[in-house]
Parts: structure tokens; sequence; C-alpha cells
């Protein structure tokens, strides 16, 4: 079993299909994407555009397939992913887009879903994929959502403005696609580290300030998408804040703590955190109301960070801060 385990996790079982799902592991779809792009490969997207009953997957998940059969990414459960892939693979040879339709009353009797339900993937090549990731990445990179349209007669993709309205017409398919969340952290102590290390495994990027920090470098590990080493009020003015954002202090310094919870709170943040005990988080909100913040803004923080679950490690209080970004989010 160990060394079953320890095989190439590329290895396939017969007939090419991969032997562990690490394709389902990748939710952020837009460096392999790239990676794809740069190397000259093409590729096709699935996406799953209605729901009807029950789904392991909600409406909007996407999977990518590129024209060698690699694939990062689900729309279900495992049970329709490599009839998807089939398809796509199809669709890259003739360039027509396809409407997959399984489950319950699917005329597809072969392919049925364990939960019961229904589903519908669109399947579509991507013409310009280089071009297609750009898009992506310029949009991340100013922090925009983007509306992307696909025409299901003829798998055209087009960009909107993000405030077309998303879901499935008469004729296209419309997908808003927002940045994703970003973790804005201030410390350099090892929940810091765990924190840098494990975000992306969710898919949050991850902004650190730390005053007087030390250069990057191959001593940071897991670079956050950006490395602020300046004195904090001077990180703090000059730092982009909207509402997929959280901010957590861990930065064992009580004005340090006050002065990025009092600018968090000011801002669009969707949640606000700081690490300490509970007297000191009593300590925190007594200063703050009284430089002005009403019960309404200080009901917004979380302090002590983290859901309670017993935390002790670094490792473990990461996990609970990550946690609580998640059950705090808003839907998109």
């Amino acid at each position: 079993m160990a060394d079953d385990l320890a095989d190439d996790p590329k290895a396939s079982q017969p007939g090419g299909w991969p032997a562990w799902p690490a394709y389902a592991l990748i939710d952020d779809l837009l460096p392999t994407l790239e990676r794809w792009s740069a190397s000259g490969r093409r590729y096709a997207l699935a996406t799953l555009i209605e729901v009807v009953g029950s789904s392991p997957r909600p409406v909007g998940s996407e999977m990518a397939v590129a024209d060698d059969g690699e694939m990062a990414g689900y729309v279900s459960g495992g049970c329709v992913e490599a009839a998807v892939a089939s398809e796509a693979l199809a669709a890259l040879a003739d360039g027509r887009p396809r409407l997959l339709d399984y489950g319950a009353g699917s005329p597809v009797l072969d392919v049925q879903l364990s939960c019961g339900g229904r589903i519908r993937i669109l399947v579509r090549a991507v013409d310009d994929g280089a071009g297609y990731a750009a898009r992506l990445r310029r949009a991340r990179v100013d922090r925009s959502p983007l509306s992307i349209s696909t025409d299901l007669e003829t798998g055209a993709i087009h960009f909107e403005a993000a405030t077309v309205e998303e879901g499935l017409g008469a004729a296209r398919y419309l997908r808003r696609q927002l940045p994703p969340l970003r973790l804005i952290l201030v410390g350099g102590d090892p929940i810091v580290l765990a924190l840098l290390q494990m975000a992306p495994m969710f898919s949050v990027e991850t902004v650190l300030l730390r005053p007087r920090g030390p250069a990057a470098g191959a001593s940071l590990q897991y670079v956050p998408a950006l490395y602020d080493r300046r004195g904090i009020e001077a990180a703090l003015a000059d730092l982009h804040v909207d509402s997929r954002c959280a901010i957590y202090t861990l930065s064992h310094d009580v004005d340090t703590d006050h002065a990025v919870l009092a600018a968090a709170l000011r801002s669009p943040a969707y949640c606000i955190g700081a690490l300490g005990s509970r007297r000191k988080a009593q300590t925190r909100v007594e200063r703050l109301r009284a430089e002005g913040f009403d019960e309404i803004a200080l009901a917004r923080l979380r302090t002590p960070a983290g859901l309670n679950i017993g935390a002790r490690s670094p490792q473990e209080i990461a996990l609970s801060i990550l946690g609580e970004l998640i059950a705090e989010r808003r839907p998109d």
C-alpha cells in the first residue's frame, strides 16, 4: 500500500485515466492555463452551468482540459469527469461547443450522479488560450470583477461589463468571476508563516506587512503577493483593501495591532481579526471604542482570531483562521 501511494501522481489507470484525482485539488485554474499557454498547448473549458436538485459542486465550477489530456479542476464529485474530459478533447478537435446533460432523467444513461441530481455542463475550446489567460490575469491584478460570456451555439467567448447579470440565457451563458479572497497579514511569527504556506491551498492570496522585517529572498519560502517592510503607518496608507479582503494582525505589539485594526475598521474588509487572549481582546476593543468606533463597527472584529477548535500549534491556529475566513466570506 505504501509503495502504491508513493507512485507518480500522474500515473494512469488502464485507459489513461489518472490513478488519483489530483486534478480536483486545483480550484484556481489560472496558473495552469498560463503554464499551458506558455508551452503552446491548447485547452478547452468545461463549466457547470445548471443544477437541478443536489450537486457536490456549485454552478460556475470549471474544469480545464489540455490537448494532451492533462486536466485541472472538476465539475462534479468524480461521476462525470472522464466523460467531460473526452468531450473536451473532441471539442478541441472539431471546434464545436457541447452542452452535456447528466443525472436523473438525462438521456445519458451510462453516466449517472450519486447525489441523485441533474447537471448541465458547457464545454468549449478556447481559441486564444494565451489571450484568455492574460485577460484573467489583468483582472486579478486590478482586483476587478470580470464577466465572461459564451455563445452556446458557436462557443465564442467575450468579456462583458461586470454589471451584466450572471446566468444561463437562451443563447449564451455568462459567468461572473470575482477576485480571489485576499488575506492581509501583519507580523512575522510562526503562525504567519503557517498561513503563508496554507492559504494558497484554499485559493486565498496573501499580503504580508512586517515593519522593519528582513528582506524576503530565499528566507521567505512562501512568498506573498505583496511583502511590505516599511513602517506600519506608511504600509497601511498605501494598502488597497476591497470587500474580498480579510485583515489579521499577529504583530504581538499593542500599538501596531491598534493601528491595523483601526485602519481595517475604516475599510470594506469583510473579516478583521487579531491574535491574543480574551483579556487582550477586551483591552483592544475599549481602546477602539475610545477612539470613536461604535458597536456596529466593533462587532466586525474577530478577536481572539480564528474559530474555536482548540488550536495550539501554529498550523492549527492558521487552520482556525482560514476556517474563519471561509465561514465569513460573502456569497459570490
